[in-house]
């Protein structure tokens, strides 16, 4: 792979990553004709499926097409799993739109903010069956890429990332908790400051 500005290229045998479809590899480059066009693509094989998908080359920012995360990556990759962040909308239907917006975007990142913010929603509701899918589909793809980097089983990352969510909860838990004890010291502290000026002016 190499990065000319802006424009991403890809090599025969490069492992990518296709918003919303997963892990693929490019097996070849190719030129095709398309109502007089003569294009482009590359062609490639998608690991979970099986099935081929072609890309043009001049639309490869246009689809979010990007390299598979590096070793390195994985570690801030569970950090951010783990880190108690959490968006929460309340609205059903902003929810899903940014969801579906993040799911689009091709970014890992992106997609773990998903999982994490429909997890957390599970834990206290029913998910509709479109929040339910998204949800499985959100953590088949960081399962996935995380297991094809490393090289360790779907089933092992698997279990990795079921308990970085669960500390994602209790970190959760514990920044709210941290938060209102602030908001309520904050609180004493204006009460009692007034009172401190009053007793000063007495004397």
């Amino acid at each position: 792979m190499s990065t000319q500005g802006e424009l991403l290229e890809f090599e025969v045998g490069d492992k990518v990553i296709y918003p919303n479809h997963g892990l693929g590899m490019v097996d070849r480059i190719e030129e095709k004709t398309i109502l007089g066009t003569t294009c482009r693509f590359y062609s490639l094989s998608m690991v979970s499926s099986g099935t081929t998908v072609l890309v043009p080359l001049d639309n490869v920012a246009g689809v979010g097409l990007r390299p598979a995360i590096s070793d390195t990556e994985v570690r801030e990759l569970f950090l951010r799993l783990g880190n108690g962040k959490i968006d929460n909308h309340q609205n059903w239907k902003g929810r899903f739109k940014d969801n579906s917006d993040k799911m689009r975007t091709g970014s890992i990142r992106d997609v773990i903010d998903v999982l994490k913010s429909l997890n957390y929603l599970s834990k206290s509701k029913s998910l509709s069956f479109r929040e339910k899918r998204m949800l499985d589909r959100a953590k088949f793809l960081v399962v996935s890429e995380i297991s094809e980097v490393t090289g360790d089983s779907s089933e092992f990352v698997e279990d990795k990332v079921g308990k970085a969510l669960d500390r994602c909860l209790v970190n959760r838990s514990r920044r709210l908790t941290k938060a209102k004890t602030t908001k309520a010291s904050k609180k004493v502290a204006k009460v009692k400051k007034p009172a401190v000026r009053g007793a000063a002016r007495a004397s």
